[in-house]
């Protein structure tokens, strides 16, 4: 009985907190707030897509206009063909194009990927002075101004004598994919366990056979990704070329320009069709890369 007023207090107090589901929106709140959430991404990329996606059903058009025909809105079969894309297939500028993309993007990608990855290397090194120093130098091409960029190689170029060839675009467009290869390679190496160098070392292996048996594997993934990302870079760029190019020079960009203010033509709209699926298996890829390389490093832990 002495102890009934401290259980009443007790008991009071109790009363006086506040539930712990007081301030939770109930149940049918929170399925409505997702779903708002998802309707509003759904919206956002559809505002952001919609007006490249419009592109692909336009390539297909017979007649020779950027517009939808009324036989391609009532889906009439004989308002659609093939015709633009088999018109660039046997065009020769545009194959001629093709084939300098390839040759100019593949040679940009090589020499990009080989010094991109020994500057990552190089910067993720503890004892490498002035690191924050040399990364902003590396990655000044991709956040200066694409502008400055092409008429500062365009007088330096030209003032060796590679203006209008070949090895001055693979030069110009191997300086502007290598900062993705070093942002890529350095964000690989910063979840790289270093003690299986060490450990290979107590082993007798030398600096060349760990890093091209053991971190040279690890990386790859970082690698080959900034190596697309190089190489995407290189076949989308315009204004360099532009600037540095000659006739003999064009590239696939380079032709859709010229077309765009030439000779407007919907064969356009069939190559951009084909660089969105390019720019999609890049996307592809490099998600499977990253997806590889992280159950890559938990193998390793």
């Amino acid at each position: 009985m002495k102890h009934a007023p401290n259980a009443g207090v007790v008991s009071a107090n109790e009363g006086d907190r506040p539930s712990a589901k007081a301030g939770r929106p109930s149940l049918p709140g929170r399925k409505l707030g997702r779903y708002g959430f998802n309707a509003f991404c759904v919206a956002g990329f559809v505002f952001l897509l919609a007006p490249i996606l419009v592109i692909v059903p336009l390539s297909f058009n017979a007649e020779p206009y950027f517009t939808f025909t009324e036989g391609m809105l009532r889906l009439d079969p004989e308002a659609w063909s093939l015709r633009w894309y088999e018109s660039v297939a046997e065009d020769d500028a545009w194959r001629r194009a093709l084939v300098n993309s390839l040759i100019i993007g593949v040679a940009a990608t090589v020499l990009a990927t080989t010094l991109g990855t020994l500057a990552a290397l190089g910067l993720a090194s503890p004892s490498m002075p002035g690191r924050t120093l040399v990364t902003a130098v590396l990655i000044s091409p991709m956040i200066t101004p694409i502008i400055i960029v092409a008429v500062g190689v365009f007088f330096f170029y030209s003032s060796l004598g590679l203006g209008q060839t070949h090895a001055g675009l693979i030069l110009a467009h191997a300086a502007l994919g290598a900062p993705f290869v070093v942002i890529t390679v350095t964000a690989t190496l910063a979840g790289f366990d270093r003690t299986v160098l060490r450990a290979a070392a107590s082993l007798g292996a030398g600096p060349m056979r760990r890093f091209f048996r053991i971190q040279l594997p690890l990386i790859s993934p970082g690698v080959f990704s900034g190596g697309l990302f190089a190489f995407a870079a290189s076949f989308d760029e315009v204004v360099v070329v532009l600037f540095l190019g000659g006739l003999e020079q064009r590239t696939i960009p380079r032709q859709m320009w010229a077309g765009i203010r030439e000779q407007i033509s919907p064969a356009i709209l069939a190559l951009a069709v084909f660089l969105i699926a390019f720019a999609v298996v890049v996307l592809l890829t490099v998600e499977w890369l990253r997806s590889r390389s992280a159950s890559a490093q938990r193998s390793v832990h």
